[in-house]
């Protein structure tokens, strides 16, 4: 196994170990508040701190790691969420509903900034240790992002075990032991500067991203939102009301979600390769956002139509839905790579992945708000709306690499005055 390979999997198991936990926090979070009598939009409110945490996370967490390496910044956001979690093992039960949601909601932050080092870290090194080989790129990102939702998927189902057996603080502890132990196998088995580079010196070159990472972000945001508009509070909530028990919704979104991760990793199969990795690819992003828009019209109309067991409707619904949504993702987690440049590869990434979390910001408030509003319906539609934006951005995609104007004029010769 060469170096390169030997950190793409050291790296992808810490990740492994990070989205774990913080798909089981999820599940603890929403299943132990719901049952305090929270009502849909406090839920919401609960994980808000937690997505814009992420969007200063990423922008910084990016630059912190070309600036220090990205085995440090691993680490960091290791040991961020760990104090997130110890934070919020420290909660009472005898304090007030405000002092709750306060603490709550500040200690979901910390583990939202934990969430957005960690993965801006771990994506940037996909693209350090497997060059620029279009091939072997998409297949490192596809696989890393499908296996990662596939453990987020394991982390709900564990999150709802734990929380059923040794109860909401004791779930928080054994978590935060094993993150304990990824971080050390980290920092004995990565070397401390991988990645380090030159870093931006202002913000206005920080944020000068080339013309596809910034369509691609824009592309993000509406994305994301399109599905945690629906998939945060209001299709849990939904499925509950319906009659499903908290094992059942706890176990439906597990199975969705590491089947959304299988479909990720398979998504290099389904995208005919080019030589340059955008001719085919771009257009292959195109033709899934517009059929990833479809189905939540298609879900909508069947709600509508009032025929029997709507929540199998809106099961097999979301079964489609999570097919396209994944095979965009996948599709957009490369491109992203494919247009970003080596050299400041985690700043593009930590960039992309801010616009990430400003979609999954908007989609979880939307998510509370319209259902507490018109139901499943008034989700549906917002996520509709969003997924046509995405659609109609990526008709701007651009074919061809790029890098920012400033990047790419020569730097004007330094004429020094002639000696006396």
């Amino acid at each position: 196994m060469n170096a390169g390979t030997r950190n793409y999997t050291i790296v992808t198991a810490a990740y492994w170990g990070f989205t774990l936990t913080d798909g089981a926090l999820r599940m603890l979070v929403l299943l132990h508040f719901f049952r305090l009598g929270f009502s849909p939009f406090t839920l919401a409110f609960l994980f808000l701190l937690y997505e814009a945490a992420g969007i200063g996370a990423n922008l910084i967490g990016g630059w912190l790691a070309t600036r220090f390496g990205i085995a440090r910044m691993l680490a960091v956001g290791l040991i961020t969420q760990i104090t997130g979690f110890l934070l919020l093992s420290a909660l009472s039960p005898g304090w007030s509903m405000a002092a709750s949601v306060a603490w709550v909601v500040l200690a979901q932050g910390i583990c939202g900034v934990a969430k957005d080092l960690t993965k801006t870290a771990s994506k940037s090194a996909i693209k350090l240790t497997a060059g620029d080989a279009s091939g072997q790129l998409f297949r490192w990102v596809a696989w890393f992002t499908g296996s990662k939702n596939a453990m987020k998927g394991f982390g709900f189902f564990l999150g709802g075990l734990l929380l059923e057996i040794v109860g909401f603080r004791g779930a928080l502890w054994l978590m935060a032991a094993l993150l304990a132990c990824v971080l050390l196998g980290v920092l004995l088995s990565l070397p401390p500067l991988m990645g380090r580079a030159k870093a931006s010196k202002s913000a206005k070159e920080l944020f000068a991203k080339n013309h596809g990472v910034n369509l691609l972000a824009a592309a993000r945001v509406v994305l994301f939102g399109a599905r945690d508009v629906w998939f945060v509070v209001g299709l849990p909530v939904f499925l509950y009301a319906s009659g499903w028990t908290f094992t059942m919704v706890g176990g439906f979104l597990a199975v969705w979600t590491i089947g959304y991760g299988l479909v990720q990793a398979a998504a290099p199969a389904l995208v005919r390769r080019s030589t340059d990795g955008l001719a085919t690819e771009v257009p292959a992003a195109r033709l899934w956002s517009l059929l990833l828009a479809l189905v939540p019209l298609a879900i909508l109309a069947a709600l509508w139509s009032d025929l029997p067991r709507g929540d199998l409707l809106v099961v097999v619904g979301l079964c489609v839905f999570g097919f396209a949504f994944a095979v965009n993702s996948s599709i957009h987690s490369y491109l992203v790579l494919a247009y970003a440049g080596s050299e400041k590869a985690a700043e593009d990434v930590g960039f992309y992945y801010a616009a990430n979390a400003v979609g999954r910001f908007a989609g979880t408030l939307l998510s509370g708000l319209l259902y507490q509003w018109g139901g499943l319906s008034a989700c549906l539609i917002g996520s509709a709306a969003m997924l046509i934006a995405c659609w109609l951005v990526t008709l701007a995609l651009p074919m061809t690499r790029s890098v920012p104007a400033a990047a790419a004029a020569p730097a004007p010769p330094r004429h020094s005055a002639p000696k006396a």
